[in-house]
């Protein structure tokens, strides 16, 4: 395995649209870590839902969460690095949010943060293996803060993105999916988090494969040595990229990874 460092986003690339691990793709990362390779769970998944994601592999180790936000150790449970955000910037986003009557959540490095939700973000939610704790939001924030999600129909965030076109923002707004905008903080990012974490551990950027499939991967898979996108990607993801496999739904991780082990052997 020529890769020290292989990081995999979750939803839409390790997982098929059933939000499902199927046994090829968890097989081939299971294979990549026994050559060698470091498996990097990076996903813009709060880090107690990723770690989910990690038991099933039946992994261990170092995980970047929340778009890059935190970085977590999964056996314990320490976390490694984050970039906070303070209560008085989140409360513009969230005034703006309540008074529209969109959903969102608040979230520490482990915890996720709800004042109320209905019976489809319920759903979503344990899709994602998420536990959200109810919490009035007129209190006191939770500390530290690391990312506001905001969850609704496509067409509803379509027409927040273009609202908050004309704000100046100190915070940082990502599309993380049709149904989800991140608001984090401007440094925060998975290829920030990746670049730091690589240089921790003397990682050179060639040492590095990264998958994914969405905007918040982009600058992942263009600081790794080789980014691939999911062919369920975007165009400007795919662009961003070095190479473009198959779909999420048809195992595109495992075609990937079994490439890689085959030419090692």
């Amino acid at each position: 395995m020529n890769y020290r460092l292989i990081a995999l986003d979750v939803d839409g690339t390790l997982l098929n649209d059933n939000h499902e691990l199927t046994p090829r793709v968890a097989a081939a990362v299971r294979e990549a870590a026994r050559q060698g390779a470091e498996i990097v769970i990076c996903t813009g998944r709060g880090s107690t839902s990723a770690l989910g994601v990690l038991r099933e592999l039946g992994l261990q180790g170092t995980m970047i969460t929340h778009n890059g936000a935190s970085i977590v150790d999964s056996e314990t449970r320490e976390v490694i690095h984050d970039t906070a955000i303070s209560h008085e910037l989140a409360r513009r986003y969230m005034n703006f949010l309540q008074e529209r009557g969109i959903h969102f959540d608040l979230n520490t490095a482990f915890d996720l943060f709800v004042e109320e939700m209905n019976e489809e973000a319920a759903a979503m939610y344990e899709h994602l293996l998420a536990q959200p704790i109810r919490r009035s939001f007129a209190e006191a924030l939770p500390e530290p803060l690391v990312k506001m999600s905001i969850y609704a129909p496509k067409s509803v965030l379509d027409t927040v993105e273009i609202e908050w076109h004309s704000w100046t923002h100190e915070l940082q707004t990502i599309r993380s999916g049709d149904y989800f905008i991140d608001v984090q903080h401007p440094k925060a990012s998975k290829g920030q988090a990746l670049r730091w974490l690589a240089e921790q551990r003397g990682i050179a950027r060639e040492s590095i494969l990264a998958m994914g499939n969405y905007f918040n991967d982009m600058e992942m898979l263009k600081y790794a040595g080789r980014g691939v996108a999911m062919d369920n990607s975007p165009a400007e993801v795919k662009a961003a990229a070095d190479e473009v496999t198959v779909s999420n739904n048809e195992d595109g991780v495992a075609v990937i990874l079994e490439r890689l082990v085959q030419t090692a052997q």
